[in-house]
């Protein structure tokens, strides 16, 4: 299977148990497994289980660990809450991230599974659909009731730095072979697998909030970015040591000194050398309801990212915020942003992204910023959310009929 065929209807009592990649509380709310149970639950009880991780944040294996300690603690705090007005609620289970350490990592799944089962009682939900995004809850989900099982490949997780791979990958290795479907953003990512998922494979590409990120030429600017000369060339996102590259950005900054680099978003690596170039802002992150009152302030959106596994199986959301808003964009090379070459100007090395970025200042293409919104026009959450349906009822029909 390629990709999702005709929506079918499911029942809207359908409950979902989503254990997500993210943190409702820290994370961007942009990422595709919340946007789409946010979607869900206008029509359906869903259950958001924020991340249970896959790597304890121990110093020299992972970036800021006492940062990632203290906003996790935060997270908890919040326990299980309903986000209203929707039949959405999100839940902050106390868990150990430790899969390389088998005996643990089983009492920790046992743990986070009386959480999940306990929550799931207060709300109503039993017998549901399940939709894994992040391989460590494996162990939660496996001897749990349900539905189907659905599993988010958004990322290849086993590629993150400072995971156990081998942990983590077999892990990953047990959802392809258990999972009714498997949920591909990327279509190469999906044709790598082919072999071992076979017709459960399903494209389900991202999508985009068109209506939060649209363009909005009498808006004004936030006083932080009005302050700052233009051109401007801007990225907004998490910055990272697995996703973004930081030596690029220098790059940009140093090759075309005429415009000022503004970056919107937390970093989990160190920035001091880049932000001591004079024409770079780090504005520190913004709330998800902001990111677009910025990146209006935009001339050129940049997707700077590393040339790894990681990046090679990914679909960044944020190609499609970017075009939304109707900008420039410039990108490293990766598999699925040749679906948008026709209004993004994709580059083969770091010579060439410095010199397109100086080139779309100059000319503003390719394409207009009314071709890059008409790009996504039919990519919103809501019909992913659809399509999402569609593969749920794929699965239940298929089941209803043995």
């Amino acid at each position: 299977m390629t990709a999702v065929g005709n929506v079918a209807a499911v029942h809207a009592d359908l409950p979902f148990v989503c254990f997500a990649a993210q943190d409702w509380w820290y994370h961007s709310r942009g990422h595709s497994e919340v946007q789409l149970m946010v979607q869900l639950a206008r029509r359906h009880p869903v259950l958001l289980v924020n991340s249970i991780g896959m790597r304890l944040p121990l110093p020299g294996r992972s970036t800021q660990p006492l940062r990632r300690v203290a906003r996790k603690l935060s997270s908890l705090r919040h326990g299980l809450c309903r986000i209203e007005p929707d039949r959405l609620w999100v839940l902050s289970p106390v868990s150990l991230p430790v899969p390389g350490r088998p005996r643990l990592h089983a009492a920790t799944a046992a743990m986070v599974r009386a959480q999940v089962t306990r929550a799931m009682r207060r709300v109503g939900i039993s017998d549901p659909v399940i939709v894994v995004t992040i391989p460590t809850a494996w162990d939660v989900v496996a001897p749990m009731a349900r539905r189907a099982l659905l599993y988010n490949r958004a990322d290849r997780h086993s590629a993150m730095p400072g995971v156990d791979r081998t942990a983590v990958g077999g892990r990953e290795q047990e959802l392809l072979r258990r999972a009714d479907r498997v949920l591909y953003a990327s279509r190469a990512f999906m044709d790598e697998e082919a072999a071992m998922v076979g017709d459960r494979g399903v494209f389900l590409d991202h999508g985009v909030d068109l209506d939060h990120f649209r363009p909005d030429p009498g808006a004004g600017e936030p006083p932080d970015l009005a302050s700052i000369p233009r051109p401007r060339v801007g990225f907004f996102g998490i910055i990272d040591e697995y996703t973004v590259d930081v030596g690029l950005l220098e790059r940009v900054a140093l090759g075309v000194p005429e415009a000022q680099l503004v970056l919107i978003g937390d970093a989990t690596v160190p920035l001091d050398r880049l932000r001591s170039l004079p024409n770079v802002h780090h504005l520190g992150p913004r709330p998800y309801a902001e990111i677009p009152h910025y990146g209006r302030g935009f001339d050129v959106g940049l997707m700077p990212w590393l040339r790894n596994d990681w990046i090679r199986a990914a679909n960044p959301i944020k190609l499609k915020e970017y075009l939304a808003l109707g900008l420039p964009v410039v990108s490293t090379d990766y598999p699925e942003v040749h679906r948008y070459r026709h209004v993004v100007t994709v580059t083969p090395s770091a010579e060439a992204f410095v010199d397109a970025v100086r080139a779309r200042l100059a000319d503003r293409g390719p394409g207009t910023p009314a071709d890059r919104r008409a790009a996504v026009a039919g990519a919103t959450w809501q019909a992913r959310a659809r399509e999402l349906e569609a593969v749920v009822a794929d699965v239940l029909a298929a089941r209803a009929s043995r």
